[in-house]
């Protein structure tokens, strides 16, 4: 019994310790587990930096104003695998928490359910990724980085004598690194790693590589996470801060956006907090080859090379891998086509859809915890397809 006691007592002050230690942070993983609960998810996405750890991006003060009509009605619906899908009805079984369409700088349909509407901040999820590669083109276009054909080890000192130090930028940008890193396995304990305070790089460092850069296309979300840390370490700031001062103070941004923090700096894999309208907003600089209003933000050839899937592993259906239907660029999804549509997707049914021939942006997000269904991505491009043909 006083063997009993004695452990009883060390595994309490063990933990009064470990409190001590890490009790914010535990408290902060408690909160995150929670706010993913499937019955919390619409709220936790339109009040994450109420939730998490914030960086605030300020707007700027001319704002680009789209023009708003009636609401137009949508397709009737669309077919998938010679099955019909009513739109409205698919919009409600993907728990779609907000919708717009554009078309040529027109609100041509907007709609918010759970509570939202458009002053909401909707969570980006992994769309946020799109943002981080065209503050890597801005980066590249003010001279802060030379090249992406660089080598990770230039930028980063902490993969200097690594697996990954010779592995060029642009092989994260295309999401074939080769870093041996298997994102349902390996992300939760990532994560517990990194929220227990010890730095990304430096347990991204510790990785090797499975196979070389350019081989295979996996989606890896701390490819990300390293081109966050190569852009911060080239121009010298947060990636908050350069993309207020590089982007959103410049192509007029409706509202203030928020960026998750992770050990004090952004999370670079997935966490903006931004407004419908100003989803759309950032879509049509890409929409309009990077310029806005005149003033080129984003070099042409960044957003043209973005959007490039003629090389093997970036095509459709590459590695002949069910995660890898879509086409992928430079942090971007392009779907089988000579449309040129282009997508950002977040986890739980968050997109940006692109239709340049008919000049149509549409963005939906949603609080579906069944978005790991089969097929439910390309279910959604033909749902955008249907209402894109269908919008006058």
């Amino acid at each position: 019994m006083k063997k009993t006691g004695i452990i009883i007592a060390g595994i309490g002050a063990a933990g009064g310790t470990l409190w001590l230690l890490f009790g914010k942070k535990i408290k902060m993983l408690l909160t995150s587990l929670n706010s993913f609960k499937d019955e919390n998810l619409a709220h936790t996405f339109q009040h994450t930096p109420e939730i998490q750890p914030t960086k605030k991006i300020s707007k700027g003060n001319n704002v680009f104003r789209f023009l708003k009509e009636e609401d137009s009605p949508l397709a009737e619906g669309f077919t998938f695998k010679d099955d019909f899908y009513a739109s409205g009805k698919f919009m409600e079984d993907t728990k779609t928490s907000a919708m717009i369409v554009i078309k040529d700088d027109v609100i041509k349909y907007e709609k918010y359910f759970f509570g939202g509407n458009k002053d909401t901040l909707f969570s980006s999820n992994s769309m946020g990724k799109s943002f981080v590669s065209a503050l890597m083109g801005i980066a590249v276009s003010e001279g802060y980085i030379e090249s992406i054909e660089e080598p990770l080890g230039k930028y980063i000192p902490e993969f200097v004598g690594t697996a990954l130090e010779n592995i060029p930028i642009r092989a994260c940008l295309k999401m074939a690194s080769g870093i041996d890193f298997d994102e349902e396995k390996d992300m939760s304990g990532f994560s517990m790693r990194t929220l227990l305070g010890i730095p990304a790089v430096k347990i991204i460092a510790k990785y090797g590589v499975k196979e070389p850069p350019f081989t295979y296309r996996r989606y890896l979300s701390i490819n990300t996470e390293i081109l966050g840390q190569v852009i911060t370490n080239a121009v010298g700031c947060g990636l908050a801060e350069y993309m207020e001062r590089t982007l959103w103070k410049r192509i007029g941004a409706g509202h203030d956006a928020y960026w998750t923090l992770s050990n004090g700096r952004e999370l670079a894999m997935g966490g903006l907090s931004v407004t419908l309208r100003d989803y759309a907003r950032f879509a049509r600089l890409y929409l309009n080859e990077g310029n806005y209003n005149g003033e080129q933000i984003l070099p042409k050839e960044w957003v043209r090379d973005s959007m490039d899937i003629s090389e093997g592993y970036s095509k459709p259906g590459a590695n002949y891998d069910a995660y890898n239907a879509i086409g992928y660029g430079y942090q971007w999804w392009v779907p089988e086509g000579d449309k040129g549509e282009f997508m950002a997707i977040g986890v739980y049914g968050q997109w940006i859809y692109v239709n340049p021939p008919k000049r149509i942006i549409i963005v939906k997000t949603s609080a579906d915890p069944d978005f790991m269904e089969k097929g439910y991505e390309l279910k959604h491009v033909e749902f955008f397809r249907a209402i894109a043909n269908a919008i006058e």
